[in-house]
C-alpha cells in the first residue's frame, strides 16, 4: 500500500512546468524505479522542434564528473546549445535526465563502478541504463513525441550507459550513438589515466553479447578519459562477442578530445556521422 501511494504522488508531481523559449523548454520530473522497487523522481528537460506534428524522440544522456561533489552542481545542457540544437534543428524532441544522484535529481549515487581494483563496469552500466529506460517509457508517452524511432546519444558515462541500453533491445529506439562513452577515466584526478580498462573491455563483451541493434561510437585520437588503445580493447570485445558498431576513431579535438560532442564546434565533426546513422536528409 506505501508503495502505491508513493507512485501515485510521484505521477502527480511529473506534471511539467509551463514551456519557455523558442524552442519550448520544460522541466518534466520523470518517475523510476530502482533496484530496491523505491520510486525515484529525475529532473528532466525537454525540447521541442518548431512543427506540432509528433516528432522524433532523442535521449541526450550525460556523463560523470570525476570529482564526487561535482555531480550535484550538473544541469542539462540549454536548449540553445550547439548539440542539443542541433537535433532540434533537424526535427527531433529532446530529453535530457539527470540520473539519480546528480543535479537537482540528488538522492543516492546507485551507479558507482566500485573500487578501482574489483570495478564493476556492468554493473554501473546497467544502473544507468534502468534511468534511461525510465525516461524513454516517459518521453515516448508524450503527446508530441512519436512511440517509435527513438534515439539514445550518450556522451562520457552517458555513451557507457547507451552501450547497456543496446543490450536491451528495446523495440522503440532506432539508434544508439557512443560519443567518447566508457567509466573509470581520469582516476586519482590524472588526465590519461583510467581504472581497470581490463574490466571496461570485459564489461563492453558483456553488453555486446545481448545487443542486437547497430551503434554509432565516435571518439577523438586526443580523448584523455579513453585513449585510442582502450577504445579499441572496448570493440573488439563488444563486436567479438556479437555487438554491432561502427567505430570512428577521430583526429584530435580541441585540448582534450573526450569534450567533443558538447565541444563549440564539435556538431560540424560529429554531425555528418550521425546524420548518415540516422539516415537523415
Amino acid at each position: 500500500m506505501a508503495r502505491a501511494l508513493l507512485l501515485v504522488l510521484a505521477l502527480a508531481l511529473c506534471a511539467a512546468a509551463p514551456a519557455s523559449g523558442e524552442w519550448r523548454q520544460q522541466i518534466h520530473w520523470i518517475p523510476m524505479r530502482d533496484g530496491a522497487g523505491a520510486v525515484r523522481l529525475l529532473y528532466s528537460q525537454v525540447c521541442r522542434p518548431k512543427t506540432e506534428a509528433p516528432a522524433r524522440l532523442v535521449v541526450i544522456s550525460h556523463g560523470s564528473p570525476p570529482v564526487a561533489a561535482d555531480r550535484l552542481t550538473m544541469r542539462p545542457a540549454a536548449c540553445s546549445s550547439e548539440a542539443v540544437r542541433w537535433f532540434l534543428e533537424r526535427g527531433f524532441v529532446t530529453v535530457q535526465a539527470m540520473r539519480r544522484g546528480y543535479g537537482d535529481t540528488g538522492g543516492s549515487y546507485d551507479e558507482s563502478s566500485g573500487t578501482c581494483s574489483a570495478a564493476d563496469y556492468e554493473a554501473s552500466g546497467r544502473e544507468s541504463a534502468r534511468d534511461i529506460a525510465a525516461v524513454v517509457d516517459y518521453a515516448a508517452a508524450l503527446p508530441y513525441a512519436r512511440r517509435d524511432g527513438v534515439v539514445l546519444v550518450g556522451q562520457s558515462a552517458g555513451g557507457w550507459a547507451t552501450l547497456a541500453m543496446a543490450a536491451r533491445n528495446d523495440p522503440r529506439v532506432a539508434a544508439y550513438v557512443d560519443m567518447a562513452g566508457g567509466r573509470g577515466g581520469h582516476v586519482h584526478l590524472q588526465a590519461n589515466a583510467n581504472c581497470r580498462p581490463d574490466q571496461l573491455a570485459l564489461a563492453a563483451g558483456r553488453f555486446g553479447a545481448s545487443a542486437r541493434a547497430p551503434m554509432l561510437w565516435v571518439f577523438a585520437a586526443n580523448d584523455s578519459y579513453f585513449a585510442p588503445d582502450i577504445v579499441q580493447a572496448m570493440y573488439a570485445a563488444f563486436t567479438a562477442a556479437g555487438g554491432r558498431a561502427d567505430l570512428h576513431q577521430l583526429a584530435p579535438f580541441g585540448t582534450d578530445g573526450h569534450r567533443l560532442f558538447w565541444g563549440r564546434g564539435g556538431s560540424k565533426i560529429w554531425g555528418p556521422l550521425v546524420e548518415r546513422t540516422l539516415a537523415l536528409p
